[in-house]
């Protein structure tokens, strides 16, 4: 996988990080990030999907319900949060890539609660996997990498390839959270 503690450690940039990267690559990089996290969650059953887990930092600031904003998320809203978020990264590269101008967000997130068993986890996975993969097929073949536009103030400028690998990026971010939420989850099984 990509090195992405390095950019938030500030060792590289983020155009570093992504500066030789292609297509090709980024097709390689959402199969991997998939199947990395299709391995942590091998081992679950129904239950950890809307186990509980203790989060003393969970603190959601965009959450839709104001009783939402502190709640710990369980591995259901996780997967559909994660999931969602790379799917826009890939809709937005797409267009980027075409060579049209950045004109505002491309989201959709699931209702969280819908996520009940652990098959419908793998099954959302590999549907984003699915949609993010037919997402670089939308590429030209001589993409617009000198489209760029700031996704959020403070941060670069960033084109079709660094849109993209920002949803790789922000699913890095939840690694850790999956696998503490597994963990927690197979201890209150046992």
């Amino acid at each position: 996988m990509l090195n992405f503690k390095a950019v938030r450690d500030k060792e590289i940039t983020f155009a570093e990080l992504v500066m030789e990267l292609t297509r090709a690559d980024l097709r390689d990089l959402t199969n991997e990030m998939i199947d990395t996290i299709v391995d942590l969650i091998a081992d679950c059953a129904d239950s950890d999907v809307f186990f509980e887990p203790h989060d003393p930092e969970a603190h959601d600031p965009y959450a839709a319900q104001p009783e939402e904003v502190d709640l710990a998320w369980n591995l259901g809203h996780v997967i559909v949060h994660i999931t969602a978020s790379s799917e826009e990264s890939a809709a937005l590269a797409a267009e980027l890539a075409r060579g049209v101008a950045f004109h505002g967000r491309s989201r959709y997130e699931m209702p969280w609660e819908a996520m009940r068993t652990i098959a419908s986890c793998r099954q959302r996975l590999e549907e984003s996997r699915q949609m993010r993969l037919a997402s670089l097929e939308m590429w030209p073949h001589e993409p617009h990498l000198d489209n760029h536009y700031r996704p959020w103030p403070g941060i670069p400028r960033v084109n079709a390839i660094g849109q993209f690998v920002l949803g790789l990026m922000h699913d890095d971010s939840h690694i850790g959270q999956i696998t503490e939420i597994v963990r927690q989850a197979k201890a209150a099984r046992s």
